[in-house]
C-alpha cells in the first residue's frame, strides 16, 4: 500500500462551525454571552436525553436544562471549580488514580489539598481493559481527611461507578464536614458538604461526553431499577474537556455539571445557587457578568471573592454549537474505525481497550492497546517505526508517579508502570477514511513483524 501521512488527533472542524464563528465575531458579542449560554442549556439536555437536537430557545427546555451545565475554558478549570464548589482546601485529602494524565491531581493541588495515588487494577478492568482504579485499595486509601474521589474515565470508557459509590457509602462515618469560615463562599460550602454527608464523587470526563453505563447508584442517590445513565449524572461533580484533540471541541474549553442528592436540596441549596458561584469563581468574584451589566441600569456589581478568571467566550461556544449539531455522527465514525481495529487486534492477539461491552458504551474517544511481552524499548521502536511509515502514535499515559511534579517513584503502583510500558494509542479520529485506518491496521502489523512479537 503506497505510503500515506496518518496524523494523530486533528480538530474535526467543518464549514458551520467556521460560519457560526464567522457570525459571533460579526454580532459584536465576543466573549461570554448569548452563544456560551446556549451551549450550556443544550449540552445538560444532551447530558440528559442523548439528543443533540434539543431547541433551547423555548421555556420549557430553558426551565429544564438552564443552569445545570457551566462552560468553562478548559477542563482543568472545570475540575478545579468543582473542587472548590465542594469545599475542597489545605487539610483534605483527594483521591486519584495512578494512572492518569495530570490535570486529574493537579486541580486539587491547586486547591491546597493533599493527592493520594491508587493503583490500577492489574491489567485493567476485565471487561473494558480501561486502566481503572484497584478499588480494594482504593477502599483501604479513604480516612478521616477524604473529602473526595476523582474517577477517570479514561478513553472514553465509563467507570464502574457503582462500586465507587457502595465504597463512600460504606465510609461515610468517616466523612467529617467543613464549618463555614464566615465568607459567602464558606457558608455555600459547607452548606453542601453537610447535605451530602460523605465524601464527593468526582468524575474527570475528559474523554467521556456521550458515553454512557446502566447503573444503580447515581450522585442523587440510589435508583429505583438500574438505568442507562449519561457521563455527567452520575458522578456528584463531573468536568469535560473540549480540548483541540478531544472528540467534541471548542479549541480550548471545557465544562462542569453536577448530580447531589435531595438532602444537598433540603438544607437550603438550590441549582440556581449552584450556578452562580460557578460563575463568581470563574469571573472574579465579580456578582455580575459582562452580558448582565448590558442590561439596562445593571452597570453596577460587587466582587465578593478574590476569585478566578476561566470563563467560555462566545467565539469558542459558537464552535461547540455546531460540534453538538453533527456529534453523534462523529461518534459513529469513530465506533466504525475501532471495529476495524478491532477485528486487526484480536487477529494478532493484541490487547484493546473494548468500548462497547454489556452495560456500557463508550465515547470512542482513544484506541489503546498492550503489545504482548513488550517493554518500554520495544514499544518506542514499535512507535518510531510506525512514524517512519506515516503513522503518528502515542502513549496514554505515562503514570503520574512517574513525573517529576510528583516523585519520579512508581515503584508503589507496579501496575500502572505494567500497564504502560507496553501501551501504544493508534490514531482515532473523524478525518480517517477506510483507507486511512487499513493503512494504520498494515503499519502496526509491519511494525510488529520488525519486532519479531506475536
Amino acid at each position: 500500500m503506497e505510503k500515506r501521512m496518518i496524523s494523530f488527533s486533528p480538530p474535526d472542524i467543518s464549514d458551520l462551525e467556521v460560519a457560526e464563528v464567522v457570525e459571533a465575531l460579526r454580532s459584536g458579542w465576543i466573549t461570554t454571552g448569548p452563544r456560551t449560554k446556549m451551549l450550556e442549556c443544550r449540552l445538560a439536555g444532551y447530558i440528559k436525553t442523548g439528543r443533540t437536537d434539543i431547541d433551547c430557545r423555548g421555556q420549557e427546555a430553558i426551565a429544564l436544562y438552564n443552569q445545570k451545565v457551566v462552560c468553562l475554558n478548559s477542563a482543568t478549570a472545570a475540575e478545579e471549580m468543582n473542587l472548590r464548589i465542594f469545599g475542597v482546601g489545605p487539610g483534605d485529602e483527594v483521591i486519584v488514580p495512578a494512572y492518569t494524565y495530570t490535570a486529574s491531581a493537579s486541580a486539587a493541588i491547586h486547591c491546597g489539598a493533599t493527592v493520594r495515588f491508587v493503583d490500577i487494577q492489574k491489567d485493567g478492568d476485565k471487561a473494558t481493559h480501561m486502566p481503572e482504579m484497584d478499588y480494594s485499595v482504593l477502599e483501604a486509601a479513604i480516612n478521616e481527611h477524604t473529602k473526595a474521589i476523582v474517577v477517570v474515565d479514561l478513553g472514553g470508557i465509563v467507570a464502574d461507578y457503582d462500586r465507587v459509590y457502595e465504597i463512600v457509602e460504606e465510609k461515610s462515618s468517616l466523612f467529617r464536614p467543613k464549618e463555614s469560615d464566615g465568607t459567602p463562599l464558606g457558608d455555600f460550602t459547607s452548606k453542601i458538604q453537610k447535605g451530602l454527608g460523605r465524601i464527593a464523587v468526582f468524575a474527570d470526563c475528559a474523554h467521556s461526553l456521550g458515553a454512557s453505563r446502566i447503573v444503580s447508584h447515581t450522585g442523587a442517590g440510589a435508583l429505583k431499577s438500574p438505568e442507562r445513565r449519561y457521563c455527567g449524572a452520575i458522578a456528584d461533580f463531573t468536568d469535560f474537556s473540549f480540548h483541540a484533540v478531544k472528540n467534541f471541541t471548542t479549541a480550548e474549553g471545557g465544562a462542569s455539571t453536577w448530580c447531589l442528592p435531595q438532602s444537598v436540596y433540603d438544607i437550603g441549596v438550590a441549582d440556581g445557587e449552584i450556578y452562580q458561584f460557578y460563575q463568581f469563581l470563574s469571573l472574579h468574584g465579580q456578582n455580575k457578568d459582562a452580558f448582565s451589566k448590558t442590561m439596562i441600569g445593571a452597570w453596577e456589581y460587587d466582587v465578593i471573592g478574590p476569585w478566578y478568571k476561566c470563563n467560555m467566550t462566545d467565539i469558542m461556544a459558537a464552535i461547540g454549537l455546531k460540534q453538538l449539531d453533527r456529534y453523534s455522527g462523529m461518534l459513529r465514525r469513530r465506533k466504525e474505525i475501532i471495529d476495524v481495529y478491532d477485528r486487526a487486534c484480536d487477529e494478532l492477539g493484541i490487547r484493546h481497550l473494548a468500548h462497547h461491552v454489556d452495560g456500557m458504551d463508550s465515547s470512542n474517544h482513544l484506541y489503546m492497546i498492550r503489545v504482548p511481552e513488550a517493554d518500554e524499548e520495544m514499544r518506542n521502536h514499535i512507535i518510531e517505526y510506525m512514524a517512519k511509515q506515516g503513522v503518528v502514535a502515542n502513549v496514554h499515559y505515562k503514570p503520574l508517579p512517574l513525573m517529576t511534579a510528583y516523585g519520579k517513584d512508581c515503584s508503589k503502583y507496579p501496575n500502572a508502570y505494567d500497564y504502560y510500558k507496553n501501551l501504544i494509542t493508534l490514531p482515532l479520529h473523524t478525518h480517517l477514511s477506510d483507507e486511512d485506518a487499513a493503512y494504520v491496521v498494515q503499519t502496526l502489523k509491519a511494525a510488529i513483524r520488525e519486532m519479531n512479537i506475536c
